[in-house]
């Protein structure tokens, strides 16, 4: 079968064997790139690539998947913390992941979805959780002002998860094809006075200084952005004198909003086929899974005008 895989320090379409073993075969429908993917084109990965993937069963049941495996057993697991279990392994990462015409995954990370709702739209759901475990861990609740800073794919489902809740929401957004998504899915496209919620989606510097310039005093400021080369922070005092509260926010778990055993990932399930117009909003572009190497490119290119680009093998 097909895969797209690492050669040479570029993203390639590449041969190899069908997945056996324990666990549940998924024809691969839709599979998005994600910008920790265009990150890791050069650690010298050896497995296929993929962690934003939506497909079929055998018997043609349409499900999302969840990337993340924990261990089930230990005291983070126990806590419906599985995003801080010690042993927790990623498909995509430390395991062959859904770029390819079909992956191999344990029944525990098959996401249902909802009548509805397109299986091309559905490798959606797992950046959504991302920004629904942001929403969450800062406590957003209806009524609170909340600011979103970065217009990317984490950046507009956090806009639609805080709204869903039913937060007033802002989006500062760097590009304007940012802006007018932002713009679609009901955010205000202007940043002004001060948050109870900030949640920095772009993962930079600048941005987080941003985030906690705005936030009020007491707020919080919830980060699933990834800061891949490091930060400092320099308005610092004024996050202590403000007792601004910085949440880092990684992958998923289970929140308690909706009771301690509902998963992040049903949530942003449920998200998905409430708020058709999310998936409009973010997916820009898609390409076959051949073309792969194009897909990587634009995906990469600020001025493609790219959000959510998405493989369809």
């Amino acid at each position: 079968m097909r895969a797209v895989r690492t050669v040479d320090g570029g993203f390639q379409v590449v041969e190899v064997d069908d997945p056996t073993g324990d666990g549940v075969v998924v024809e691969v429908a839709s599979a998005g790139i994600c910008g920790s993917d265009l990150h890791m084109a050069g650690f010298g990965l050896s497995n296929t690539f993929g962690h934003e993937v939506a497909g079929r069963l055998v018997d043609g049941t349409e499900v999302a998947i969840r990337p993340t495996l924990a261990c089930g057993t230990c005291d983070r697991c126990a806590a419906g913390a599985e995003q801080q279990c010690r042993a927790m392994a990623l498909y995509g990462l430390a395991m062959d992941g859904g770029m390819a015409d079909r992956i191999l995954v344990d029944p525990a990370c098959l996401v249902p979805l909802a009548d509805g709702v397109p299986v091309g739209d559905a490798c959606l759901v797992e950046p959504i959780a991302v920004s629904v475990h942001a929403v969450n861990v800062a406590g957003v609740q209806p009524g609170q002002r909340v600011l979103v800073v970065g217009g990317g794919t984490i950046g507009l489902t956090a806009v639609a998860a805080a709204l869903h809740v039913g937060a007033e929401v802002d989006l500062s957004a760097r590009h304007a094809h940012q802006v007018a998504a932002g713009e679609r899915l009901g955010a205000g496209t202007a940043a002004s006075g001060e948050y109870d919620v900030v949640i920095e989606a772009a993962g930079t510097e600048s941005a987080l200084v941003a985030a906690i310039d705005h936030a009020r005093p007491g707020g919080t400021v919830s980060i699933p952005a990834v800061y891949w080369d490091g930060i400092a922070i320099p308005n610092v005092m004024s996050m202590f004198l403000k007792e601004v509260s910085l949440r880092p926010s990684s992958m998923y778990g289970c929140s308690g909003r909706h009771g301690p055993d509902v998963r992040e990932v049903d949530e942003a399930a449920a998200l998905l086929a409430a708020v058709p117009e999310l998936s409009e909003a973010v997916i820009t572009h898609r390409f076959a899974l051949d073309d792969a190497p194009e897909a990587f490119r634009v995906a990469a290119d600020r001025s493609a005008g790219a959000i959510k680009v998405v493989l369809e093998p």
